[in-house]
């Protein structure tokens, strides 16, 4: 067995000395032992890179660690690439299991994908394996493990592509920003924790002084929800409780810092490499224009925040015109934590960090149940057949705003939820009449039986926060779309789940339970509607393809990768086959472990090869 290369260390940085005496004002988590730390991106680039997989020593927040790595760093080097180039990376496999490479966004021949046992067979301890292939695009993407656990353990970086022809998108500055979250806990213990209990890393339940001092539900909505055996806090998997979240490597309390010249557009190129965490980003003082997602140019959409999934990038301009430093929040989707950063005219400068807002709670419309066309006046909670096997959750707070204007919602009541007496009301979660696909089981908790289309919602606990949050919605492709056939076919996927045996997977079973792939033929077009029957979120990717989200005018609909699927929301896109065994799963690394994974399998394969 090889030994650990415990001497790379993560920083490698230069810390730039001098704290400001306001620092001390700023919340324990975020106070800063070297405030104004700032670091560059180890940056590799040209026609041949070589990358080296192995084990290092990390430094968060001041705590050590281990990790794996790539050139010794967490996150791995920046790769810039050329848009029309070809390029050769050599990736040296130095652990002592099998590890990979995936190029997460980029439009590659399937060989190259970097994906063991569906299109290469992984490169084994000692041995080093070969990418190459034509750069066919330009934007923000980014690459990680896609071997066990290892994209967890800090196997991720960022990549950035020049495009060649001018840049459409104007800037003077740029900084790439990668977010993701660090578990101090092995990955592999988090998981079998998971297994064990539901909710485990939960620490944000309602309690008994909370119904005292009139927050969260009310005690008729704990009772009704208590008889479905849901708790309605249940928003991630993976919380707080066991993770810190980093930007660019550091935590909280190391403050990175970005520099910028008053009055400079500054391109802030987001990349959410998190295992597990959605965050919901913004930066107090600023407006956020969002000209790009998931690398590909949008019309440009002003906003004070955005919520990024697992596995999506946006490309966000600022213009900061004061002599003042701003905080960059990316606050955990169920506000356990948050990714904190700065933007200032120089290092050590620091601004207020806000408190994390109040975690969300679940409604009945992440059940996927539409409140404003439902009479609930008729549910019998008491019934041993209505409503079974609802015991997870993932649901936000308010069914008086059903359709808010884009971004925006109305403030909301507490107790919204107002369930009522649900005596009479007939009706099975798992009843699968409505989806005759889905394999009922074990692995199926719920059914959806009014999924609705949520594209226009800014996600859950953003519904009411008093400006403007993106929503799918807003992306407008800025160029034409390569392929603006109409689809020949369409394909419903139901994302199905039990939460309290950590089991997730699609049309109700996990891909190890699967006997074929998802098939479609060379160059067809097909609408794909993804219906999410759990209450959770899940981003779901799609490998070697970019795929049209369907609101926008024909032809313009916004070009992705990943796309997040509400709980109790559907989801749907045109994409164009293209030949090869392609990755399809959630992107949240514990879910696909779990079994949210498939493959889409494209013949023939007549020139797929480089």
């Amino acid at each position: 067995m090889k030994q650990f290369d415990r001497r790379q260390l993560l920083r490698g940085v230069a810390v730039i000395g001098g704290g400001l005496a306001t620092a001390s004002l700023l919340p324990t988590w975020a106070q800063s032992a070297t405030p104004g730390l700032v670091s560059t991106l180890p940056t590799v680039s040209g026609q041949d890179i070589k990358l080296t997989i192995g084990h290092s020593e990390v430094t968060i927040d001041g705590k050590m660690s281990h990790a794996v790595t790539i050139n010794g760093t967490v996150p791995g080097p920046l790769i810039r690439l050329k848009e029309g180039q070809t390029v050769r990376l050599s990736v040296t496999n130095t652990l002592d299991e099998e590890t990979s490479i995936h190029w997460h966004g980029l439009l590659v021949p399937f060989q190259m994908d970097g994906v063991p046992g569906v299109s290469f067979p992984g490169i084994p301890p000692g041995e080093t394996f070969v990418y190459q292939f034509p750069v066919k695009q330009s934007g923000t993407y980014w690459y990680h493990s896609h071997s066990g656990l290892q994209e967890a353990e800090g196997h991720y970086g960022p990549l950035v592509i020049e495009p060649a022809e001018p840049d459409p998108i104007a800037y003077d500055r740029e900084h790439v920003i990668v977010l993701s979250d660090f578990g101090f806990m092995h990955p592999h213990l988090i998981f079998k924790r998971m297994k064990q209990q539901a909710g485990v890393f939960n620490y944000q339940k309602q309690t008994l002084a909370s119904l005292m001092a009139g927050k969260d539900q009310t005690l008729r909505e704990r009772m009704d929800w208590a008889k479905m055996r849901m708790d309605p806090t249940d928003i991630s998997d993976v919380t707080g409780a066991v993770m810190t979240f980093l930007v660019n490597g550091h935590g909280p309390a190391d403050n990175w810092t970005g520099l910028f010249t008053p009055g400079e557009r500054v391109r802030l190129r987001f990349i959410n490499t998190a295992a597990q965490m959605m965050f919901n980003v913004r930066i107090p003082g600023l407006k956020l224009t969002v000209v790009a997602a998931d690398g590909q140019t949008v019309k440009p959409v002003e906003v004070d925040e955005f919520q990024i999934g697992n596995a999506e990038t946006y490309d966000v301009i600022v213009q900061p015109t004061e002599n003042k430093a701003f905080t960059l929040v990316a606050e955990a989707v169920d506000r356990s934590g948050m990714a904190r950063a700065t933007l200032a005219p120089r290092a050590g400068m620091v601004a207020p960090v806000p408190l994390l807002r109040e975690r969300p709670l679940a409604t009945m419309k992440d059940m996927g149940m539409d409140m404003g066309n439902m009479d609930m006046g008729g549910m019998d909670m008491s019934s041993p057949g209505a409503m079974q096997g609802m015991d997870h959750a993932a649901m936000g707070h308010n069914m008086a705003a059903m359709s808010p204007p884009p971004g925006m919602a109305a403030p909301k009541p507490r107790g919204s939820d107002a369930m009522g007496d649900m005596g009479g009301m007939k009706m099975s979660m798992r009843d699968g009449a409505n989806a005759p696909q889905i394999k009922l089981g074990p692995g199926v908790q719920t059914i959806a039986p009014m999924p609705m289309d949520r594209t226009g919602e800014p996600g859950q606990g953003l519904e009411s926060v008093g400006h403007r949050v993106l929503v799918y919605k807003d992306l407008i492709a800025l160029t034409p779309n390569p392929d603006v056939r109409a689809p020949t076919r369409a394909l419903e996927i139901r994302l199905t789940g039990n939460m309290e045996r950590f089991m997730w997977g699609f049309d109700g079973q996990k891909f190890s339970e699967t006997t074929k792939p998802y098939a479609f033929e060379k160059g067809e077009r097909v609408r794909v509607t993804l219906v999410n029957d759990t209450m959770m979120a899940h981003p779901i990717h799609l490998h070697g393809h970019f795929f049209e989200l369907t609101h926008a005018p024909v032809g313009f609909g916004p070009r992705k990768h990943t796309v997040i699927v509400l709980p109790g929301g559907k989801v749907s896109w045109d994409f164009t086959a293209d030949p090869g065994d392609w990755a399809f799963h959630c992107h949240m690394l514990y879910h696909m472990h779990a079994g949210m994974f498939q493959v889409f399998s494209v013949r023939p394969l007549e020139g797929a090869a480089a």
